[in-house]
């Protein structure tokens, strides 16, 4: 028996040594492994957890209040996209309306890092690794998925490869966001004739197919002029959280 522990934790050692010293070509079959086992105990936890629930006399409302609360959150989700689409009908006639906005819940596993907050590795049904993600919380935006070796992962606002499409202020100002430092993300290239202020909500526009717009960003913070161009500090409302789920967005329209 301490032969067989002896040998499963030597297995758990090697295997977080090559994680963090070996080269990408070892780190990838590695950090799949280490997932998959991640994973394994954060099912085994929710299972033991969900088990005792059930075992309470309010087990089956609990159950259905969780599932209509994760109905409730996805459709709070894709309403904002048909909204906004029919704010649109009123300046264009002629829009097609041929919407079909799709939103599924994903799973955090684990920090792809020690140390880096803004990388999570997820747990993705049907992954597609060739297509760029929207991730939502508590619908604000909290960053984007894309592929890293073939498994999704999660970069939050403040990842500088963070970035999207936004609108800045009354006249939705165009911009780029992307992260800057652990407590603020900025917005580039920014038009000059806009007019922008501090305290300008920022939203994500759309216009890059990652998210739908209308979701809320964050606030401006500061204003600065560079190489013809406007920038904006911003205070994002996602800040951070400790959370097992979020929405990924599949499909905009």
């Amino acid at each position: 028996m301490n032969k067989k522990f002896f040998f499963f934790l030597l297995l758990i050692i090697v295997l977080i040594s090559g994680t963090i010293n070996y080269t990408e070509t070892i780190q990838k079959p590695i950090n799949k492994t280490l997932n998959n086992f991640k994973l394994s105990y954060i099912n085994l936890i929710e299972y033991i957890q969900d088990s005792i629930e059930r075992h309470f006399d309010q087990a089956n409302h609990i159950t259905t209040l969780k599932q209509k609360l994760e109905h409730a959150q996805k459709d709070s989700l894709i309403c904002i996209q048909y909204k906004n689409e029919l704010k649109d009908l009123y300046k264009l006639e002629e829009s097609s309306l041929k919407n079909d906005p799709r939103v599924t819940l994903v799973k955090a596993i684990s920090y792809k890092k020690m140390g880096d907050m803004n990388k999570i590795w997820l747990d993705v049904k049907d992954y597609n690794a060739s297509k760029i993600y929207g991730l939502v919380y508590n619908n604000a935006v909290a960053g984007i998925v894309v592929s890293d070796e073939g498994m999704p992962l999660a970069l939050l606002n403040r990842d500088p490869k963070s970035s999207y499409a936004v609108f800045i202020g009354k006249e939705n100002a165009p911009a780029i966001v992307h992260g800057e430092n652990e407590k603020t993300i900025i917005a580039t290239f920014i038009p000059m004739w806009y007019n922008i202020q501090v305290g300008d909500e920022v939203t994500t526009s759309g216009l890059d197919n990652i998210f739908f717009k209308g979701l809320k960003v964050g606030k401006v913070l500061a204003v600065s002029s560079s190489q013809g161009y406007k920038n904006a500090i911003i205070q994002p409302y996602y800040d951070l959280e400790t959370t097992n789920y979020f929405y990924m967005i599949q499909k905009v329209n």
